[in-house]
């Protein structure tokens, strides 16, 4: 908005005034490469055809299936679309609603509207509909063979909002520490700088398909508390974003295990649980895992229906489980919630139709599966398809996707080139990556963005292009990284600095 009057002396709130914390805050995944890559965008739409070495912009920078045309669920969104004009279910248009929608859906959105008192705009439960939150917790139980009680069930507007909210609970003052994965979702150290406390790193090992060492996690935990840092949690993102790992069974109760010993709230991100590649590392839930070795350590565990097969990532709904955790904290959550007063309905009621699908006796049972079972086979083609053309390409290597919707190549970038970008300032991976879009369109996201080991360099790319398209998707990358490569000497040196 424009001034109306003044000058900028004249202002109470500056950047000088302002927060601190938000100008410290970085979150890579919409940063300086997706700004660009919505002027380019703009460029696109304003300028002669041929003004712009490539026709489209393709937003490999976040993963938001729907973006990229992943057809959306129709049992969901029949269900959402009667909830929002419940007159299609009054007597006077059942008649013609029955041409146009299954029995089931009708069904489910009658049941759903009496959740909510027949009034789906209206404020619900802080926590979340009750009778959502307890078909979560039945969806829990059948998952992992362990009881889930509602009442620990918290629905949040997405799993974003169940991070923000439990760090928001453990951070007391500037000296806590969360130990977070790097590679990491910037997400978490986003909401650490907002809420000025610390982030421990932990490295997970590219070499061993992105497991975790205990090892590693002991030496940061010693490191940090050494610094003067009271460590109070440990995060884990399983399957992995950005590295698409996904950790062992074994793996998971080492680190509980762990948690136990060193008295840390274990949070555990598992928004990817649905997208898993590989006979050899099955998604296995903390909470499972807990639950199996009786453990007393304190656990949230998140979901969300932005990711999976699911994708509805504008529509905001995920929910928290909290395992063992204190009573009276739970009133403190129950508290935080209600200053919210409550998550988007229609998030909730997504939430509801991910955890109870329909079952082989409904209508609409035959198409659900079949709509899940197309994107979930097309995706892990895509994600072969991508990882095996990164594999093939000088100075770059790729693990296979285990899990989740990305690839995190590492590239071994010329030694000048390195220099070059180290000249400007810039990490050298921000800049191939905006070459990238400059030349191509396409849109990732440097891996310094993620965190990365010292003196390598990598970046995230989700698989998520239509199939139609993916070759020349996959043969527009191939030709900048050749072209790329071509212009430096044949040797290539990690970032020794």
């Amino acid at each position: 908005m424009a001034n109306i009057t003044g000058s900028p002396s004249d202002k109470v709130l500056t950047l000088d005034t302002m927060n601190q914390n938000i100008r410290t805050m970085e979150y890579a995944v919409r940063g300086a490469i997706p700004i660009r890559a919505e002027e380019l965008r703009e460029e696109l739409e304003t300028q002669p055809p041929g003004t712009l070495p490539f026709k489209q912009i393709i937003a490999c920078n976040i993963g938001n299936p729907q973006q990229l045309d992943q057809k959306p669920i129709t049992f969901l969104r029949q269900v959402s679309a009667l909830m929002e004009y419940a007159d299609l279910l009054g007597p006077d248009m059942i008649d013609t609603t029955r041409k146009l929608f299954p029995e089931d859906a009708i069904d489910r959105a009658r049941r759903n509207l009496e959740y909510v008192g027949g009034a789906p705009g209206a404020y619900t439960q802080s926590l979340g509909i009750l009778e959502v939150r307890r078909n979560v917790a039945r969806f829990i139980e059948q998952r992992d063979g362990f009881p889930a009680d509602a009442k620990n069930i918290c629905l949040t507007s997405g799993a974003s909002g169940a991070v923000e909210r439990v760090l928001d609970m453990l951070v007391s003052n500037p000296s806590v520490g969360v130990m977070i994965p790097i590679p990491q979702y910037p997400l978490y150290t986003a909401t650490l700088a907002h809420l000025n406390a610390r982030a421990v790193p932990y490295y997970l090992q590219e070499e061993n398909d992105w497991q975790l060492s205990i090892g590693d996690l002991e030496r940061g935990l010693r490191e940090a508390r050494a610094a003067g840092t009271d460590v109070r949690a440990l995060v884990v993102i399983n399957p992995g974003n950005p590295t698409g790992g996904c950790l062992l069974e074994s793996n998971i109760a080492e680190i509980v295990r762990f948690c136990e010993r060193e008295r840390l709230v274990l949070l555990a991100d598992e928004v990817y649980q649905t997208n898993i590649y590989t006979q050899t590392n099955p998604f296995v839930s903390f909470k499972k895992v807990v639950s199996q070795l009786q453990s007393p350590v304190e656990l949230f565990s998140l979901h969300s229906i932005s990711k999976g097969m699911v994708g509805e990532c504008g529509r905001r709904g995920g929910y928290y489980e909290a395992v063992n955790i204190d009573d009276a904290v739970m009133g403190q959550l129950l508290k935080l919630a209600s200053v919210s007063l409550c998550p988007n309905v229609q998030g909730q009621m997504a939430v509801d139709i991910m955890v109870s699908p329909p079952t082989p006796t409904d209508a609409s049972y035959a198409q659900y599966t079949r709509e899940i079972s197309d994107i979930y086979e097309s995706m892990k083609r895509r994600a072969a398809k991508l990882a095996a053309a990164f594999n093939s390409l000088p100075a770059m290597t790729c693990n296979d996707a285990q899990g989740a919707m990305y690839l995190f190549p590492r590239v071994r970038f010329p030694q000048a080139f390195v220099a070059e970008a180290r000249a400007l300032g810039k990490e050298p991976d921000a800049v191939y990556c905006m070459q990238m879009l400059e030349a191509t369109g396409i849109s990732v996201v440097p891996g310094s963005g993620f965190g990365q080991a010292p003196g390598t360099f990598h970046f995230r790319s989700t698989f998520l292009p239509p199939e139609h398209l993916f070759d020349a998707f996959i043969d527009s990358f191939k030709r900048f990284h050749t072209e790329f490569m071509a212009r430096y000497p044949t040797d290539t040196e990690e970032d020794k600095s």
